[in-house]
């Protein structure tokens, strides 16, 4: 993943084509020639060029790319480096939570859970918490938030501001739990994560393996950091797998091109 910044809007995800590069910022899709960008990233350095400098070949909204959120925004704390628990501790107690007690899970350990899951960790480069095949990071994060001292409703975790957008709001567990089957383990959590696969950012590069293997793989890597970060917080959670895609998709109002992959609640226990 690339950095370009184009006056005041940050360009965080660039793609490399074979004749170009296609860049996504705050739901601006601009393609441009590689050999023009290579020339602007030369002579200024990637900063404080316009719109009008790049040579843009396109310029549209991005429907794939999510939706554009100016407002609604919750900045959430810094994340913590240590813990008590030993990571060797927390694989050693890992194990599948089903039940949970209904204390409210609170915004500081839903802010450390989403930096396990999709964190920043080197911000010069932009690499995020969990390994991604060409760092081109297509897994999309979503919280059904229901009991918690952040407000009730959907959320998509942003990691380069470590912000979740609102989606929707109000309570949304039960018809996220209809979605899984009925599975009351994720309407009894506090919060239930959906992991979600942009799979066209990954097979842009990979081709089908981008979509069998390296997408999948990816949502693997997130899944088990929430697993241990949940227990280093003395948290359970469950991965799902059997739900209605579509269901699942419309609760969260994420777009038909973003495969919902995981259901993760997650309660005190």
């Amino acid at each position: 993943m690339r950095v370009l910044k184009l006056g005041n809007i940050a360009l965080r995800e660039t793609y490399l084509f074979e004749n170009g590069f296609t860049c996504y910022g705050r739901g601006i899709h601009i393609r441009i020639s590689r050999r023009r960008l290579l020339t602007i990233l030369a002579g200024a350095g990637a900063v404080g060029a316009g719109l009008g400098t790049l040579g843009v070949l396109e310029l549209t909204r991005d429907e794939a790319h999510g939706p554009v959120l100016e407002e609604g925004l919750v900045k959430l704390p810094e994340h913590q480096s240590k813990s008590s628990l030993s990571i060797e501790e927390a694989i050693q107690r890992r194990r599948s939570r089903r039940a949970y007690t209904g204390e409210p899970v609170l915004l500081a350990d839903i802010s450390q859970l989403c930096w396990a899951a999709q964190g920043i960790t080197e911000a010069s480069a932009g690499f995020r918490a969990a390994p991604s095949a060409g760092a081109l990071y297509p897994i999309e994060l979503f919280l059904v938030v229901g009991n918690s001292d952040l407000e009730p409703g959907v959320y998509r975790y942003h990691p380069s501001e470590n912000s979740l957008a609102v989606v929707r709001r109000g309570d949304y567990r039960m018809q996220l739990r209809e979605a899984s089957l009925g599975q009351e383990c994720v309407g009894n959590g506090a919060l239930a994560f959906v992991i979600t696969g942009a799979f066209d950012r990954t097979t842009v590069k990979y081709g089908d393996r981008g979509r069998e293997r390296y997408v999948p793989m990816e949502a693997g890597h997130v899944a088990e950091n929430i697993s241990l970060q949940a227990q280093s917080l003395g948290l359970g959670t469950v991965t799902v797998g059997a739900f209605h895609d579509d269901q699942v998709r419309e609760v969260i109002s994420a777009p038909s091109q973003w495969t919902p992959l995981y259901v993760m609640p997650v309660g005190h226990i």
